[in-house]
């Protein structure tokens, strides 16, 4: 067993920690208190390669395994929840299907771009009833001649509002199935399409600076040729993309509970009580001692699916078990981080507030933290 890093994971863990500490780091609380996206962060982030990490150079990809990705989103999560939510669901929503399951044409198409982080692309799967249940949806596609006209909506969708939006993957229902249930296909609506229209969501608890959104199609037309692989694959394509944005939904707990341990160590160390620094204390080492081992034990789990599933081995379970873990460790974290800060923790000029809200989504998106226990218990037989 080899537990090391090669030399090119380690060179990308020495640079994206270094981008984050220089470009993001000084405007992450003004970001967050703004609610404000940056598009120029954005940008920045694709002109060092954090976009399309796992693609193919002839789509102009970044041609890495998949653990150079997940190292790229845990160090960018260690200091912002935010930035690190765009490059997330950008790579693995928005890049993902398209790569995994497009067309030639598709890929030429949109890949480029999307890889040089010069625009953003959406996948619109959760809507106002379906959330847990993905096969509850109701927005449908339906074939007209040669388009498909969409109606319908979605919520909660990332990066799918902003002005670098290209545009989005929609799942639909597309008809029945032999058994009577219905027939989910995935189909791509460019930004700018009559009858599709975005709107950003405001007045969230986390992940401030990014860009959430609702989605709306009123008869939105599209030509045939914009379905994603075949007609009927939807389902299977949203699990698949879904298994994928579990391990980056993982390094973002894994790096969000390094970031908030890294504040508290360092806050411990400086903060005196009773003339001594508070870290000498057992209540306050101990919360410290614990925190190191839990996001030690998150990361060789979470690499362990990423290294699964870059040697095209079943990482499904893993994957499950690497989301579950990562988001509940990074809980676990962020609330000793803010009690060992004591009332400077509820600041937010300490950061460790800002860690303390971005936590929560973690065990909702991506498929709660019950669904994952769903999935989980299912592989192993229950």
């Amino acid at each position: 067993m080899d537990f090391d890093l090669t030399k090119e994971q380690e060179m990308i863990r020495k640079e994206v920690r270094k981008f984050a500490q220089k470009e993001i780091a000084p405007v992450a609380g003004d970001l967050d208190e703004k609610e404000a996206f940056s598009a120029d962060l954005t940008r920045k982030m694709g002109e060092i390669g954090l976009f399309g990490m796992f693609v193919s150079e002839n789509y102009e990809g970044q041609a890495m395994d998949y653990i150079s990705y997940i190292i790229a989103v845990e160090e960018i999560a260690r200091i912002d929840g935010s930035q690190a939510a765009t490059i997330a669901a950008g790579n693995s929503l928005g890049i993902g299907p398209i790569y995994y399951f497009g067309t030639e044409e598709q890929k030429k198409k949109y890949l480029p771009k999307l890889c040089a982080g010069e625009g953003l692309w959406g996948f619109g799967l959760t809507e106002p009833t379906a959330g847990s249940d993905a096969g509850g949806s109701k927005t449908t596609a339906v074939l007209d001649n040669d388009e498909w006209v969409i109606n319908g909506s979605k919520i909660f969708i990332t990066n799918a509002a902003c002005d670098m939006t290209m545009g989005v993957t929609v799942q639909a229902v597309t008809g029945t199935r032999d058994n009577g249930k219905p027939e989910y296909s995935c189909i791509l609506v460019e930004s700018g399409t009559p009858g599709f229209k975005a709107v950003p969501m405001h007045k969230k608890m986390m992940w401030r600076a990014s860009n959430t959104a609702e989605l709306y199609f009123d008869d939105v037309r599209v030509p045939k040729e914009n379905i994603l692989g075949k007609k009927g694959d939807g389902f299977h394509q949203m699990l698949a993309t879904l298994d994928g944005g579990r391990l980056s939904i993982g390094a973002m707990g894994l790096g969000g509970a390094q970031g908030a341990y890294d504040l508290a160590l360092k806050y411990a160390k400086e903060r005196e009580q009773f003339g001594q620094p508070i870290s000498k204390f057992q209540a306050v080492a101990f919360k410290l001692a614990d925190c190191a081992m839990e996001i030690e034990c998150a990361r060789n789990l979470l690499y362990k699916a990423c290294w699964l599933k870059s040697n095209h081995r079943p990482f499904e379970k893993e994957a499950a078990m690497g989301k579950l873990y990562c988001s509940e460790v990074m809980s676990r974290v962020v609330d000793h981080a803010v009690q060992i800060h004591g009332g400077y923790g509820l600041m937010k000029e300490y950061h460790v507030e800002r860690f303390y809200r971005d936590q929560k989504l973690l065990e909702i998106g991506e498929g709660t933290s019950e669904v994952q226990r769903l999935v989980i218990s299912r592989h192993i037989g229950c």
